[in-house]
């Protein structure tokens, strides 16, 4: 059946006969959750959330800080999930009256989860709400709240080639770091050329632990690029199609991208020009989107704010948002707790009905589907009110 004559509310119509079904089943009990061993193996591998508290806490280049986080056993979390290098965690911080998320890449190898160890490094942005409060505010012993990893930025054999190519800015070397360890450990089979640009040497983050992983791994290198500064013995301006070409096999290679948006809009750009099948290329996730007036489709004369009714689990609350801030973040900020994890669009955690109203979100950062747009469905972490609007917001898992 073609997808526009779906209806989702049709689905309902089948519970009764589901429970019928059920009721009409055998009584044999299932073995119980604890003693059933593939149950066992997905909760260890999924929890629903993950209690750590900071062990150990390590300066690193360009104002960023090493937070190493072990199992907060007395809060009922033993041991960590393991994680494939290049996903994240969710974090949940509650910030004065707002409770909010941000996502951040593990840096570290995934064969350390198994000793009991995750490590994200966290650079302190200006004007930056969560990483200024992390950095003033998480010491040895703090509690941490997150959730299992997450993401697709990883390498699969099935899909990519045997070389990555990764072109990366600033502090998005997180998950670079935790796939070189990772090749280094035995645990992904695949060469690695990074290709990280930064403004100068001092601004480079892990570049000890980079060289060293170098020096120790013949399937792992290591090319800087200056844009401020040259040095003998490293490439100096901006990653361009030709210096992709310099450093990138002969053959097939996958391009996995990660770096601030300005760095991520020329480098797509350059990247048109290399003829690489799609599957081949990877784009890890925007970032939190700002200033959509920006784009060539924002409509005119857009007032600057709005009120926006939100619906969660029979309550009802009014609260004002900025036209230029995403209704995720008016959510946080008026203390309402609203389900987050990527904030970028793509992860659908935030997955809310827009019962009334206009709402603008860019193309860059849409990954709605298509009943999502045919029934009226948003990410609340890209959409900004173009009206007065009324949303369904589900509520935070507990």
């Amino acid at each position: 059946m073609a997808l526009w004559k779906l209806n989702p509310m049709d689905f309902t119509k089948m519970n009764p006969t589901r429970q019928a079904k059920i009721k009409a089943a055998p009584a044999k009990p299932l073995p119980a959750t604890n003693s059933y061993v593939p149950n066992q193996i997905a909760n260890a591998l999924h929890p629903k959330v993950q209690y750590l508290k900071v062990v150990k806490i390590e300066e690193e280049a360009c104002n960023a800080k090493r937070y190493y986080l072990a199992p907060n056993e007395e809060k009922g979390t033993k041991a960590l999930a393991w994680f494939s290098a290049g996903q994240y965690l969710s974090i949940t911080l509650k910030i004065g009256s707002m409770a909010l998320t941000r996502p951040y890449s593990l840096a570290s190898s995934p064969r350390e989860s198994l000793e009991g160890i995750y490590m994200l490094t966290i650079q302190k942005v200006e004007g930056g709400l969560a990483s200024q409060f992390i950095h003033d505010n998480w010491q040895i012993g703090t509690e941490v709240t997150a959730s299992e990893p997450l993401g697709n930025f990883t390498y699969e054999p099935l899909r990519d080639a045997t070389t990555v190519v990764a072109v990366v800015g600033g502090s998005s070397i997180t998950p670079f770091r935790a796939l070189a360890m990772a090749i280094a450990d035995g645990d992904e089979d695949c060469d690695l050329t990074i290709l990280y640009g930064s403004r100068t040497l001092e601004d480079t983050i892990f570049q000890k632990d980079l060289k060293e992983l170098e020096a120790n791994c013949a399937r792992i290198k290591l090319v800087n690029i200056f844009s401020h500064e040259e040095r003998e013995g490293h490439e100096h301006g901006f990653i361009t199609a030709e210096l992709i070409k310099k450093y990138a096999p002969k053959g097939a290679f996958s391009l996995f991208v990660c770096g601030p948006q300005v760095m991520r809009k020329f480098v797509d750009k350059e990247i048109e020009t290399l003829g690489l099948r799609k599957k081949f290329i990877r784009n890890e996730l925007f970032g939190e989107y700002f200033g959509p007036a920006k784009e060539a489709d924002y409509p005119e004369n857009v007032a600057p704010a709005f009120k926006v009714t939100v619906r969660i689990a029979g309550t009802e609350q009014t609260i004002t948002a900025p036209s230029d801030v995403s209704l995720l973040r008016s959510l946080e900020a008026a203390g309402i707790a609203a389900p987050a994890h990527c904030r970028s669009g793509e992860c659908g955690w935030c997955h809310s009905k827009l019962v009334s109203g206009d709402i603008y979100t860019p193309k860059s950062v849409d990954g709605r589907r298509e009943a999502d747009l045919l029934y009226g469905y948003i990410h609340p972490c890209c959409s900004f009110p173009l009206s007065d609007l009324v949303i369904e917001v589900p509520p935070v898992a507990k």
